[in-house]
């Protein structure tokens, strides 16, 4: 089914999102000439200038703001339109938006995305990745349906619930002095050069909640580098720069073909967490947004047996770093 929604109305939101004609342009695949005839004729459509084009930058008017409002809202009325209509025929169909942190994005939501897009092939999803609080945030603006994190939503405009179980082990290259050891100790893991996420990563919130709870503060880490992605820790672990958490289901794959580095135990600690599936609060998600998060929760199950499973928990007792 093509989309329903007004041309001109696309073409503009796309402007008002990115406050750049070109960059609307080269998003929807137009010429920039042909943008500026679309919002022109609209403008000429209601009336009033939608885009004040006076200073360096162009900015929404008064009225701009009022149409996107709305705009938002008619996108997510026609979505659930063309979700009812093709549901009268056993169906689910139209666009769903999404957005998920980038290791749930790299390593957990492709296979699951891919199963139920198989399943109702009417379905077109588009999926955007960036650190926790940038998914959170496309969320409080709705700019997706649902967000999938792996930290906590520091927001109370939105909602969040468990849908995957995960554990953010401690990986050192195979030519580490640490790489015979069956486990170290967390003095250890203090004088260390450790690699971690950038702040605003979920991974990191949670490595560092974690250890302050064993006494390990954060201004006694030997932090040596901050990086953006789970790939770039893993290479920088395997180039011997530090030691760095990865979620397992980040490792699973690079574990069975033996690539350069292994999991390191720490005495006393075990880092587990949940994958989390946030929408805006209020009324439950309709439609697709609803259909795709009952589906993610009965099929995320069925993904822990793509890792190995996770060993016992070490009773070893608490040390703190001084």
């Amino acid at each position: 089914m093509a989309s329903l929604e007004n041309f001109r109305l696309v073409v503009f939101r796309a402007v008002a999102e990115q406050l750049s004609f070109r960059k609307a342009a080269e998003e929807l695949y137009l010429t920039q000439p042909a943008v500026s005839l679309q919002i022109k004729a609209l403008e000429e459509d209601v009336g009033v200038q939608l885009f004040d084009r006076t200073g360096a930058q162009i900015t929404l008017t008064s009225a701009g703001n009022v149409l996107l409002n709305y705009c938002e809202q008619v996108k997510t009325l026609l979505a659930q339109t063309e979700h009812e209509i093709a549901a009268l025929s056993g169906e689910h169909a139209g666009q769903l938006a999404l957005g998920a942190s980038t290791t749930i994005a790299q390593y957990v939501l492709p296979r699951l995305l891919g199963e139920f897009c198989r399943e109702h092939p009417r379905v077109h999803p588009t999926l955007v990745s960036g650190n926790t609080e940038h998914i959170v945030e496309a969320v409080e603006k709705q700019k997706i349906s649902l967000g999938f994190i792996e930290g906590p939503a520091r927001s109370r405009e939105v909602k969040s619930e468990p849908f995957l179980e995960d554990e953010l082990v401690l990986i050192a290259s195979t030519a580490h002095e640490w790489a015979e050891r069956a486990s170290v100790s967390v003095s250890d893991l203090c004088s260390s050069p450790l690699l971690m996420r950038e702040r605003g990563s979920g991974t990191r919130r949670v490595i560092e909640m974690a250890l302050e709870r064993q006494g390990i503060r954060r201004n006694v880490m030997r932090i040596v580098m901050e990086l953006d992605s789970t790939e770039a820790i893993k290479s920088a672990v395997e180039a011997g720069l530090g030691v760095g958490f990865v979620s397992r289901w980040a490792i699973a794959k690079d574990l069975r073909l033996n690539k350069n580095f292994k999991i390191v135990e720490i005495e006393g600690i075990r880092i587990k967490r949940e994958f989390l599936v946030t929408y805006i609060k209020g009324p439950e998600p309709k439609g697709l947004a609803h259909q795709f998060r009952k589906f993610l929760i009965a099929r995320a199950g069925m993904q822990r047996a793509l890792i190995q499973p996770l060993k016992a928990s070490t009773s070893a007792g608490h040390k703190k770093c001084s």
